[in-house]
C-alpha cells in the first residue's frame, strides 16, 4: 500500500459538485492499494497515519502526531499512486489491486482510523473526485508499506 500524507489546515473532496467529505486541521491521505497487499500492509499504514510526528510542538519541532493535536483525517482512494512510469509515456496501472480488493482495504483503513478515535472523512471509491486542500508547511510524506 502507498499513501501520501499531507499536513493540512483544511481539505475537502467534491463529487458531482457536492462536498462528500471535509476536515479542518489534520491530514489529507491519498491511499493506493497494490495487488497482493495484506492486513499487515494495512496495519503498517494505519500505525504510521496515527503516530507519525509531523505536527509542530510549542518549540516549532515536528514532534506531534495527528492524534496529539486532535486533528482529523480526510482519506481519499487513489489508485494512480501505483502508476508505473518506467517505460513509455503513458503510466501503467497493472500493479493496482482489483477494485473490490482496493475498496475493501480502503474501507478497512478508514474504519481502523475511526476505531482509534480519529474524526475521519472520506471520498467515494472509484468516483471522479476534486480534492481541495491547504497544505501546511508544506509537509508531504510518502509512505510505502513494502519499502525497505
Amino acid at each position: 500500500m502507498r499513501a501520501v500524507l499531507q499536513r493540512v489546515s483544511g481539505a475537502k473532496v467534491v463529487v458531482d459538485a457536492e462536498t462528500v467529505g471535509a476536515i479542518g486541521a489534520g491530514l489529507l491521505v491519498l491511499l493506493g492499494v497494490e495487488e497482493g497487499d495484506t492486513a499487515g500492509d494495512l496495519r503498517y499504514l494505519v500505525d504510521k497515519t496515527l503516530n507519525l510526528r509531523i505536527f509542530e510542538d510549542a518549540q516549532g519541532k515536528m514532534n506531534l502526531s495527528v492524534r496529539d493535536v486532535g486533528g482529523a483525517v480526510l482519506a481519499v482512494s487513489q489508485f494512480t499512486l501505483l502508476a508505473d512510469c518506467r517505460k513509455g509515456r503513458r503510466p501503467g496501472f497493472s500493479r493496482a489491486a482489483a477494485p473490490q480488493i482496493g475498496n475493501a482495504l480502503y474501507q478497512s483503513y478508514v474504519a481502523a482510523l475511526r476505531d482509534a478515535g480519529l474524526e475521519v472523512a472520506s471520498g467515494v471509491f472509484g468516483a471522479h473526485m476534486s480534492v481541495r486542500l491547504c497544505n501546511e508547511g508544506p509537509v508531504t510524506i510518502l509512505l510505502d508499506s513494502r519499502a525497505d
